[in-house]
């Protein structure tokens, strides 16, 4: 494993849903318009170029590393024996691992930096021209959603006592001989015991992994229960991947966010458009996915979800029976988020009102940045009943919320 850091690099001019059943990983949907003849270095200098990016030093040598890694990929496909000509379930419980000196792969990437710093837009270039048949790209989070899944399926058939590893190795190594994961991060205990077996398959069976994460691998599950059994995982991605520390030093999610209203009021058509708008800006798709994250052993569902971005009808974030932990999660997994048509608050709907209030908290105290559409001003949302008092702090966060200022705070997770 070779860790560089770009500010080391000279430079030397050279020319970032709810999964299909039977598909371990869900393609993600081209952006950059790339083909395979050009490879991310040449499109990232066109958009430069173009006026569509920013010079950015520590992105163009990013943009040289995976350049490199695309060159080394041109018409990669690891030797495997002949699939069967049976269904998915005969797929997925095929064991075909794959002999490393007789095909060795490329090494793979593993692109860490701080939120912002134009990671996954230089994983979109590179997956986009990557040369690869088969290849994925897929939010890290989604993609530990759909292998507990498939394990489920797999137990249910063969019993809690039946091996499902080798044969969820085989099935994901079948779809993606490059897997590119986005937000690569590790919070639950069930997914750290995992992992170093089922990357250990995915490396043995000529799968190449590339992955953008905020977190340094020696910093991955740090401080967490268990993380001693999650070391020789640590130590197997740093063995597999080159490790590319990402040093740019301006934010661009932050510098889009601050170019952008916050507060849409009334929640009328205009106020649609413009959260429309807002969400596609800041995740680069008009609508997200499904996911769900882990809280204290339950699920709390979030509706859409994209880049770091999360997006609720405020009936689905205030009108279900969540708490404060539920609020904290979500403000630390989602640097933004977006809540469509909030509406009057008083003692009617005072429920509602106190888990906003709660929500609200949670995001002021890690810097979450909130962009809504509500019916009216944030003082004028709860203007009588005994407990409008009460709001007055909220309404004062929501106020500061919207200023440059807090915008350009650091998310805090």
């Amino acid at each position: 494993m070779l860790a560089i850091r770009l500010s080391e690099l000279p430079m030397d001019g050279s020319p970032d849903a709810q999964l299909p059943a039977g598909s371990a990983l869900a393609a993600h949907p081209s952006s950059s318009n790339g083909t395979v003849g050009e490879g991310p270095l040449p499109l990232y200098r066109a958009r430069v170029a173009a006026g569509k990016l920013a010079p950015d030093q520590a992105q163009e040598m990013a943009a040289e590393t995976l350049q490199d890694l695309w060159r080394r990929l041109r018409g990669y496909e690891p030797t495997q024996e002949e699939p069967e000509k049976q269904g998915f379930l005969s797929r997925f419980f095929r064991r075909k691992p794959v002999e490393e000196e007789q095909n060795p792969a490329p090494i793979g990437l593993y692109l860490v930096g701080e939120v912002g710093r134009g990671k996954s837009m230089l994983m979109d270039l590179f997956f986009d021209t990557a040369d690869v048949t088969r290849k994925q790209r897929i939010h890290f989070h989604q993609f530990m959603q759909n292998c507990h899944g498939r394990i489920h399926a797999w137990k249910k058939i063969h019993g809690d006592t039946a091996d499902p590893i080798g044969p969820l190795a085989d099935s994901i190594a079948d779809e993606a001989a490059l897997l590119c994961f986005d937000e690569f991060q590790v919070h639950d205990i069930v997914d750290a015991m995992i992992l170093g077996r089922l990357f250990q398959g995915l490396f043995n069976r000529g799968t190449v992994i590339v992955a953008t994460s905020n977190t340094a691998p020696d910093d991955l599950f740090k401080g967490k229960p268990g993380r001693d059994a999650f070391l020789p995982f640590i130590a197997l991605i740093k063995k597999q991947v080159n490790v590319l520390f990402l040093d740019s030093n301006r934010d661009y999610r932050r510098a889009r966010i601050q170019g952008l209203p916050t507060w849409h009021a009334p929640a009328d058509a205009r106020a649609q458009r413009a959260i429309d708008k807002a969400f596609e800006e800041l995740t680069g798709v008009a609508h997200g996915e499904p996911t769900k994250l882990e809280v204290l052993g339950r699920k709390v569902e979030v509706p859409q979800a994209a880049r770091g971005v999360a997006r609720f009808d405020f009936v689905e974030l205030c009108g279900k029976p969540l708490g404060p932990a539920d609020y904290l999660a979500l403000a630390t997994h989602f640097h933004t988020i977006v809540v469509d048509g909030v509406p009057r608050l008083g003692p009617e709907n005072f429920d509602k009102a106190r888990r906003f209030i709660t929500v609200i908290d949670a995001m002021y105290e890690h810097r979450c940045k909130l962009i809504a559409s509500a019916d009216a001003v944030p003082d004028q949302l709860y203007e009588r009943g005994e407990n409008a008092a009460m709001f007055e702090r909220t309404a004062s966060r929501l106020m500061e919320m919207q200023s440059q200022d807090y915008l350009a705070l650091p998310h805090l997770t």
